[in-house]
């Protein structure tokens, strides 16, 4: 399901009207959203009683100079106090609730600065799940997929999810599709969220014919050397002409299904969700805020660029550097997003160096000049920029358009490359001097390193794909972010694949000059990930005034091996001084 579509059945979660006033949006807010959900308040005065202690277990600020407190003190949804045992007890009164961490570790809340919330909710919701988790080999997906077929009456929509074409044998083709069945259209939507394969039956219902040629911003149909379509189905312009097949999305499920991720997300320690582009469809904010009134986490998002003539309606609930929450919510708005290329995984991220054994280098989504005018847009509208990069091309045109719009370090907040898979040393220089940050889909490392290596890249450049150690001897931040559903929700593997660069699939140590320090790890997944949404005086570390999101592991990441880290047990999570899971 691309973010398209995923956003067109968002948009109508609770939507009464197309516009939503500031004044109606706080009435609602403050009616659906009262359990657990704080508005800022000033930081309480030394001394005065605190509503929660903290104690008994290893503390970890990421702020102060200090790797370990003793305790800390929460009152009124911030925290007034991190120090030393005696500090905070001065602090405890009559009412003050004292948790015992008895040996646990309470770090700053987990925050994944690019997931895609709406589109895995749904996809787990109305596809049918074949990724490599469930089925190792070609052979047992064809069987799933001919399984599912058996089931349904002739001319039901078979929709599949998560196929990865790298660990499970290549692309698919319409030839193998139409093997399964001609009697069903059968589309089957890749991991990497730019690609799928259609059978002909589903080709014919979307109106995909040999005759249809190249969409705006990158959507096209795969050919056979003879320029008959093979099935391949690429970028969401092309993607969105199989809606035809997506059965109906009732506000009831969507938004059952969304808070359902929101709860996996806090399962594995997350406190802060960034949706990487959303699509306005009627009034979103309200569907996320309806949303919202059972989540456990903090929503941030970022709008697409094709939702610029609708978005200045919201800016004046704060977004960019001045984000801050909608009021009476957990909802906040950060930047523009542009999908400048594809994916690796299916050799359509734009490269100056052709991919292994071949001469194909991708190719950008839109022209230099094209990008140029897009991000002059962002940037006269006084939002920050994020632009999709998995290619080193691409890399190149997209700071070409940052620096013409914006120059170096803007007021606006924190310009975002995401993913920023491949950069040379002479484009991370260039995005120190900008101010551009990237945030890195690490488990490519975890998945695919031993496949960029052998059938992407080979070893030289695989050795260098998200270079997290370069960024940070060249003095920039970045962050860390799992892009689910294209890899598991889960911070704790993204921490341990960048200090560790170890390759799931095969074991191998894949960059391992790129491995980085736990405490960078960890700093990439709180403070530098709140400042990529714009949300670093808020949130990210444990310092007082700053809201308690809060994350408490069952081990000292610090303690355990490296190998070992994703295997610790997420025990709680608090989001502004309230526990949401645990």
């Amino acid at each position: 399901m691309c973010r398209n579509c995923a956003g067109n059945l968002f948009g109508s979660i609770g939507i009464k009207s197309p516009q939503m006033t500031r004044r109606t949006f706080t009435a609602t807010a403050v009616g659906a959203m009262g359990a657990g959900l704080t508005a800022p308040i000033a930081a309480a005065a030394a001394g005065s009683d605190s509503d929660v202690i903290f104690r008994g277990g290893s503390i970890i600020p990421l702020a102060g100079g200090k790797r370990y407190a003793e305790a800390l003190a929460v009152s009124a949804g911030r925290i007034v106090a991190v120090g030393s045992d005696a500090e905070i007890a001065q602090r405890k009164g009559a009412s003050t609730r004292v948790v015992d961490l008895d040996g646990r570790t309470l770090l700053p809340g987990f925050i994944d600065p690019h997931q895609h919330t709406v589109t895995g909710a749904l996809v787990a919701a109305v596809f049918t799940e074949i990724g490599y988790t469930a089925y190792k080999t070609r052979a047992a997906v064809m069987s799933a997929l001919r399984e599912r077929a058996a089931q349904k009456p002739p001319g039901a929509w078979l929709l599949f999810a998560n196929f990865d074409n790298l660990l499970q044998g290549g692309d698919l083709s319409k030839a193998e599709l139409d093997a399964v069945s001609t009697d069903h259209p059968i589309l089957v939507y890749y991991i990497n969220m730019h690609t799928a394969t259609a059978n002909s039956a589903a080709l014919l219902a979307a109106g995909v014919t040999e005759s249809t040629g190249a969409l705006p911003g990158g959507g096209r149909f795969g050919r056979n050397p003879d320029g008959t379509l093979n099935g391949m189905v690429y970028e969401e312009a092309a993607l969105k002409k199989f809606m035809i097949g997506f059965p109906k999305i009732t506000p009831e499920l969507a938004g059952r299904a969304t808070v359902d991720w929101l709860k996996k997300n806090a399962a594995v320690g997350n406190t802060t969700v960034h949706e990487a582009g959303v699509l306005v469809f009627g009034n979103i904010l309200e569907g996320y805020q309806r949303v919202a009134t059972q989540s456990p986490c903090r929503a941030s998002i970022s709008l697409m660029f094709e939702s610029m003539d609708k978005a200045e309606p919201y800016k004046a609930y704060g977004y960019g550097a001045r984000a801050t929450q909608v009021p009476n919510s957990l909802l906040s708005l950060y930047a523009m997003k542009i999908v400048g290329d594809g994916s690796n995984q299916t050799k359509t991220a734009a490269q100056t160096v052709p991919y292994l054994h071949s001469s194909e280098k991708g190719r950008p989504n839109f022209d230099a000049a094209e990008l140029k005018r897009m991000v002059a847009e962002v940037e006269a509208a006084g939002w920050p920029i994020s632009i999709h990069c998995n290619g080193d091309a691409t890399l190149d045109i997209a700071l070409d358009a940052i620096e013409a719009a914006y120059g170096a370090n803007p007021p606006t907040g924190v310009n975002r490359i995401e993913h920023c898979t491949i950069a040379r040393p002479d484009q991370i220089a260039r995005m120190v001097n900008l101010g551009v940050q990237p945030s890195f889909l690490i488990n490519h490392v975890y998945y695919y390193g031993a496949a960029y290596r052998d059938d992407l890249f080979g070893p030289e450049r695989a050795e260098r794909m998200d270079a997290a150690a370069d960024f940070i001897k060249a003095g920039s931040h970045f962050t860390l972010h799992t892009d689910a559903p294209c890899s598991n929700i889960g911070t704790l593997q993204n921490i341990q694949t960048a200090v560790t660069r170890r390759c799931h699939v095969d074991g191998s140590i894949v960059g391992a000059a790129q491995a980085i320090s736990l405490t960078d790890a960890l700093k990439a997944v709180t403070i530098h990930a709140a400042g990529q949404i714009g949300m670093a005086e808020r949130i990210g570390s444990l310092e007082a005034g700053k809201e308690a999101d809060l994350t408490i592991l069952e081990s000292d990441p610090y303690k355990v091996d490296p190998e070992a880290i994703m295997d610790i047990k997420v025990s709680e999570t608090w989001v502004a001084g309230r526990k949401m899971y645990g």
